[in-house]
């Protein structure tokens, strides 16, 4: 029995068909789910040992847009973190150590009683003598540079620099008060209401109550009485 010409080359057409249908599927392997920092972006397609992402899945790990165009394809990114949530909180302020803190109270607590003693000066007219004005400003200088080596963090680091100011505010003003009594200028230095009406201590005052509630609060924040 003689075979139809013309069914073999359609045989062999289709033998080869088949046999690339085969090789494509061997080289495939499954889709498979794309996760970006846990969050789920697209499916993965693996075709000859490569692994192919669609370009819109690109563009929504980078939060990106694309655009095509006639000869070219679009490809911006926004520089945002991948897989950041754009309406999320800002980060929480950064907060003291615990070291820092501690270190600063009892610089305040010095500060207070060097303000103290100064202070009876303008309320008694007390005399100066000996050196102790000096030795507080020492005292309280040397435990200032120890609570700055305390200062690890960058609110540390802000709130050191009120202290700072702090301290130079409370040196000029008792400076102040110790040279007039030395000088005896009893219209400075015995007047029972000077305290009450002084601007300089007043504003020294003010700093002094908001740093402890700063230090407490384990928070920094900024006031401009002390500055």
């Amino acid at each position: 029995m003689m075979k139809t010409p013309g069914k073999l080359p359609y045989l062999v057409l289709m033998g080869i068909i088949l046999t690339l249908a085969g090789m494509l599927l061997a080289q495939s392997a499954p889709d498979r789910t794309l996760f970006v920092n846990g969050k789920s972006v697209g499916t993965v397609t693996q075709i000859g040992g490569r692994a192919y992402v669609d370009l819109d899945t690109v563009a929504e790990i980078m939060n990106g847009t694309v655009t095509m165009q006639p000869n070219r394809i679009l490809l911006v990114t926004t520089g945002r973190e991948p897989g950041a949530n754009p309406n999320a909180a800002p980060p929480a302020p950064q907060g003291l150590s615990k070291e820092f803190e501690r270190s600063a109270v009892a610089e305040l607590s010095e500060m207070r009683e060097w303000r103290g003693a100064v202070g009876a000066i303008l309320s008694y007219g007390s005399p100066v003598v000996g050196s102790w004005p000096q030795d507080y400003h020492d005292r309280v200088e040397a435990d200032l540079t120890q609570t700055a080596v305390a200062a690890s963090t960058a609110a540390d680091q802000d709130a050191l620099q009120l202290l700072r100011n702090e301290f130079a505010n409370l040196s000029q003003w008792a400076g102040d008060i110790v040279s007039a009594r030395q000088s005896l200028n009893a219209t400075k230095s015995v007047d029972p209401t000077a305290m009450q009406n002084d601007p300089a201590l007043a504003k020294i005052t003010q700093c002094s109550g908001f740093l402890s509630s700063m230090l407490v609060s384990g928070v920094f924040a900024d006031d401009p009485s002390c500055h």
